[in-house]
């Protein structure tokens, strides 16, 4: 299935944001069959307030020992080790080469 960018309005805060192809297609492989109702900041803040701001965890930027594309992890990458963007790691994962 062909995903296209989709501009949506958030709910909470009233800004429009974008819902990228990118994440079409992952709420669709998680099942999700909803669109978000809120934009990335809001849905930041909400899971931050649910979860006693414990949610928020420092990022790391990284390249995908598969595919090379840049991502980011919550974990400092170590040399010799490989690290991988989440449909890498979800593709090794469900093919059981992890």
């Amino acid at each position: 299935m062909g995903y296209e960018d989709k501009t949506l309005e958030c709910a909470d805060c009233g800004a429009n944001f974008t819902f990228t192809a990118e994440e079409q297609e992952f709420f669709a492989s998680k099942g999700y069959v909803h669109e978000p109702k809120r934009c990335p900041a809001c849905r930041r803040a909400r899971k931050s307030q649910r979860y006693g701001g414990s949610f928020n965890r420092e990022m790391f930027p990284a390249v995908c020992a598969r595919c090379g594309k840049a991502t980011e992890v919550p974990f400092q990458p170590r040399e010799g080790r490989p690290v991988y963007c989440s449909e890498c790691y979800n593709e090794l994962r469900d093919s059981k080469q992890l």
